[in-house]
C-alpha cells in the first residue's frame, strides 16, 4: 500500500487518539492497516457532495470509536465496511488480512444493507439472515447504526426524493431499533436528523423557538437548580452532576402532534437530568426524597425504572415537580453508570462486563427476544406480517405483569391473557380457557395493564380459535395461534379429500385434475382446499353433485339462451385483438368460464385447439399457467372511441304495477345506457326476466347493476353468467 500523505497521517492520529481515549484495548498496527486499506481501495470514489468516498468510512469508524465505544475491531470494521460491497477486494482478503471476525462484521453489516435497500423491505428471509449475524456478533448493528447516522449527517447533498424516503426509513426503523439497543444518544439524533428531512418547515420552526427561548430556560433551570445543590451537598452528597436535559426536536413535534398542543404548552415541560458518580442506586432514592422535600411533586408522573428496567435494560428515576412560578419540571435521577448505559447501550455493558451478571442475562434475554420474532415466522409468512410484527414490538410501550409466583413478565401495551399464556409456554397457550386478573375471572380478550397479577386456567379441551388473531398483541402468540389453525385446517382438508375418494368411488367415476377444476369453479371455489373443506363441512350434498337429477327443461332454455347470447356479443364487439405474432392460429371461447365482451380476458395456446380465451381470474388458466406460463398470449377486446358492448343481465323481483317502467328508467337515464332487449316472466306475484343492454365497460355495467338493486321491489340484479 502507499505511503499516505499529510492530511491522511493527521487524520489516522486522531483516529488512534479517540481509540486509545474511549477504548481498553487499541491495536494501532491493525487500526493504520485498515485505514490505508480503505483509503487505496476508495481512492477513485466520490461521494454526492464531490468529498473523497475514504471520508465515510473514516467517520464511521470515528462514531464507532467515540459514540458507541465497543472495541477495536468494531472501528476496524467500521474503516472498511464498504470495501467488499464496492471494490474488488474480497471478503476472502479481508479475512486473511483482519482475521475472521472483521471479515464476519463486514459482511454482516452488507447483508443488512441489502435489507433495507429502497423503500420496501422485499425479503422476510433477509430478516433472519440480520437477526443471525446480529446474533453472532452484535457489533454488525453497532457498525450499521454509526453508517446510517454518519449518511444521516450528509444528507443535504443526495435528491430530495432519495432525502424523504431515507429519512422515514430512519425514523421507522433505525431510530426505534437504535432505542431497544439503548443507544439514547444515537436514537435522538437519527430522530431529528430524520424528521428535518421530512418535515423541515416544522423542523426549522421548533429549532428558532427553542433558540429564542435559550436565555428564558437557562436562567429558569438555574433558579431551581441552586437550591437542590446546596441540599444534596448539605446531606453529604458531593460527587454528582447536574443540569439542563437536552429537549430534542422531534421528540417536542411528536408530543404537540399527540397532544394537540402549541410549541409553549409542550416546551414549558423543563426538564433536568442528576448523575451521582458514586454507582449505588440507592443514593438515587436518598436524592429523589430531598427533591419532595424542596419541591412538590406529582404523583402519577413518577417512574421508576432502577427497580424495574426497561427492555433494552434503561435504568432511572423520572419524576415530575411543581417548581417556581407553578412550572412542571421533569428531573431524572441515576448513576453514571446508568448514564452510560442509557447513552452507549451495549457498549456500555461491554465496558461494566465484568461487573454485570445479572445485566448481562437481561441483555441475552432480550437479544433471544428479538431472535424469537423472526425465527419463529414460518417461511410462508407474508413479508407484510413480519413487518408489521417487527414494527409493532419495536414501537410499542411495554407493560409489566406478574405470575402468581411474583415473577416479571414483560409484554407490549394492549396484551391479553392470551398473549400472557403464550409467554409463559406455548402448551399453556394452547389450552388456556380464561385467566384470573388480580383473583377475578376474566374474558381472554380482557386488557392487561402494568401491575396486574395474572393466573391462566387451562383445558386439554381447550384449543385456539380465530378469534384470537382479533385480540392478540405478541407475535408469538399470533404465530402459534396461526400454526395451529393452519395445522387444523389441512387436517379438515384431507378429511374432506377421504370424503370425496369415497364417494367417487361409490359412483363408479374419475376425475382427473381438469375435470375436477372445472366442477370446483363452477361450485363456485377458488381452489381444492377451499372445496375439500367445503366437503369436511358438509357444505353441499356430494351426491347430488356426483349424480345430479335430471335438469329441469328451464335450466336448459336458460344456457340455449346465455350460448346465442355469448354468439351475439362476440360477434358485434368484434375481433379479439391477439398480441404477437399469431398469425393463422384460431382461436375459441373456453367453456369453463364463458368470457364475454367486458370481462379481463388472456389466451392460452393448446394443441389443435388453437388459442383457447378465458377470463383472466378462470381457475384453469390460473392452474394451466403455473405449469407452462410461456403459453399464456395478451388478450384484449376491441375498443374504439364511444363504442359499446352488449351485456345481459339476470333481474328477479316482485311484480307490481309500473315495475317495468322503473327498470326502464334506471337503465337509460343513466350515462347514454340503452337498451336492447328485455324479456320478464311473472308467476304468483313474482317475476324473473333477462335485460340485454349497451355498455361502455365493465365499470359501466356495475354501476347499471347498482342503480337497478335501489328499485322498490327488486330482490337480485345479477350479469347473465352461463352457470
Amino acid at each position: 500500500m502507499a505511503l499516505i500523505s499529510t492530511r491522511h497521517k493527521r487524520m489516522l492520529e486522531d483516529l488512534i487518539d479517540v481509540c486509545k481515549k474511549n477504548l481498553r484495548n487499541v491495536n494501532e498496527e491493525l487500526i493504520e492497516k485498515a485505514f490505508k486499506l480503505s483509503q487505496e481501495a476508495h481512492k477513485n470514489h466520490f461521494r454526492a457532495s464531490g468529498e473523497p468516498y475514504f471520508n465515510h468510512p473514516y467517520e464511521v469508524s470515528l462514531v464507532v470509536a467515540r459514540e458507541i465505544p465497543l472495541d477495536d475491531i468494531s472501528v476496524i470494521a467500521a474503516l472498511l465496511h464498504d470495501v467488499v460491497e464496492d471494490t474488488e477486494y474480497t471478503l476472502e482478503f479481508v479475512k486473511r488480512e483482519f482475521g475472521s471476525e472483521v471479515a464476519d462484521i463486514v459482511n454482516g453489516v452488507t447483508k443488512i444493507g441489502g435489507v433495507f435497500k429502497g423503500q420496501e423491505i422485499t425479503k422476510a428471509e433477509n430478516y433472519r439472515k440480520m437477526l443471525l449475524s446480529m446474533v453472532k456478533d452484535v457489533r454488525v448493528i453497532l457498525v450499521k447504526f454509526a453508517d446510517r447516522l454518519h449518511n444521516m449527517r450528509t444528507l443535504e447533498f443526495v435528491p430530495a426524493e432519495k432525502q424523504r424516503r431515507i429519512a422515514r426509513e430512519t425514523v421507522e426503523i433505525y431510530a426505534p431499533f437504535a432505542h431497544r439497543f439503548g443507544l439514547g444518544r444515537v436514537k435522538w439524533e437519527l430522530e431529528d436528523l430524520g424528521f428535518k428531512y421530512l418535515n423541515k418547515e416544522a423542523y426549522n420552526d421548533i429549532a428558532k423557538k427553542i433558540k429564542n427561548k435559550r436565555k428564558e430556560r437557562e436562567s429558569y433551570l438555574s433558579k431551581f437548580i441552586k437550591p437542590i445543590e446546596a441540599k444534596l451537598i448539605e446531606n453529604g452528597i458531593k460527587n454528582f452532576d447536574i443540569g439542563g436535559r437536552p429537549k430534542h426536536l422531534y421528540s417536542i413535534y411528536r408530543k404537540m402532534i399527540k397532544q394537540n398542543k402549541p410549541f409553549e404548552d409542550i416546551y414549558d415541560l423543563l426538564a433536568v437530568r442528576i448523575i451521582l458518580e458514586d454507582n449505588d442506586s440507592n443514593d438515587c432514592y436518598y436524592v429523589l426524597g430531598i427533591i419532595n422535600q424542596l419541591y412538590k411533586p406529582i404523583p402519577d408522573r413518577f417512574k421508576d425504572f432502577i427497580s424495574v428496567p426497561k427492555k433494552n435494560n434503561y435504568q432511572s428515576i423520572h419524576n415530575t415537580v411543581i417548581g417556581p412560578d407553578g412550572k412542571l419540571v421533569e428531573i431524572q435521577i441515576r448513576t453514571r453508570k446508568m448514564h452510560e448505559i442509557a447513552e452507549k447501550g451495549v457498549a456500555a455493558h461491554w465496558k461494566y462486563k465484568e461487573e454485570l451478571v445479572s445485566t448481562d442475562q437481561e441483555l441475552e434475554d432480550w437479544v433471544n427476544w428479538v431472535r424469537d420474532i423472526f425465527e419463529n415466522a414460518s417461511k410462508d409468512e407474508a413479508t407484510h406480517e413480519i413487518l408489521q410484527s417487527f414494527k409493532l414490538n419495536l414501537y410499542q410501550d411495554e407493560i409489566y405483569i406478574f405470575t402468581p409466583k411474583g415473577d416479571l413478565i414483560r409484554l407490549p401495551l394492549n396484551s391479553t391473557p392470551v398473549d400472557f399464556a403464550y409467554e409463559i409456554h406455548t402448551n399453556v397457550g394452547f389450552h388456556c380457557i380464561g385467566a384470573k386478573v388480580n383473583g377475578k375471572i376474566v374474558p381472554l380478550d380482557t386488557v392487561l395493564n402494568s401491575g396486574d397479577q395474572v393466573e391462566i386456567i387451562t383445558s386439554k379441551n381447550q384449543h385456539p380459535n380465530k378469534s384470537w388473531l382479533q385480540f392478540v398483541q405478541t407475535h408469538k402468540a399470533k404465530a402459534n395461534v396461526r400454526k395451529y389453525l393452519n395445522k387444523e385446517e389441512d387436517r379438515i382438508i384431507e378429511i374432506g379429500r377421504e370424503i370425496w375418494e369415497k364417494k367417487i368411488k361409490k359412483h363408479k367415476l374419475t376425475f382427473n385434475s381438469d375435470e375436477l377444476n372445472r366442477l370446483i369453479h363452477k361450485l363456485k371455489y377458488d381452489n381444492q382446499r377451499q372445496f375439500f373443506k367445503a366437503v369436511s363441512q358438509n357444505k353441499f350434498d356430494v351426491d347430488e353433485i356426483l349424480n345430479p337429477p335430471e335438469k329441469d327443461e328451464q335450466d336448459e332454455i336458460r344456457e340455449l339462451e346465455f350460448d346465442k347470447f355469448a354468439q351475439t356479443v362476440r360477434k358485434e364487439a368484434g375481433d379479439l385483438i391477439v398480441e404477437g405474432d399469431t398469425r393463422g392460429i384460431q382461436h375459441t371461447f373456453a367453456k369453463c368460464c364463458n368470457p364475454i365482451p367486458g370481462d379481463p380476458v388472456v389466451g392460452f395456446i393448446t394443441k389443435g385447439e388453437g388459442i383457447k380465451i378465458h377470463r383472466k381470474d378462470c381457475i384453469n388458466v390460473l392452474n394451466m399457467a403455473k405449469l407452462e406460463p410461456e403459453k399464456l398470449v395478451p388478450v384484449t377486446w376491441p375498443k374504439t372511441n364511444g363504442s359499446k358492448f352488449v351485456a345481459g343481465l339476470s333481474i328477479e323481483g316482485e311484480d307490481m304495477p309500473g315495475i317495468l317502467k322503473e327498470i326502464s328508467n334506471s337503465i337509460t337515464s343513466y350515462k347514454n345506457s340503452n337498451i336492447k332487449s328485455i324479456n320478464i316472466n311473472t308467476h304468483d306475484s313474482l317475476f324473473t326476466g333477462t335485460i340485454t343492454v349497451f355498455v361502455e365497460d365493465l365499470d359501466h355495467l356495475n354501476r347499471l347493476i347498482e342503480r337497478l338493486k335501489k328499485n322498490k321491489g327488486i330482490f337480485s340484479v345479477e350479469r347473465f353468467d352461463a352457470s
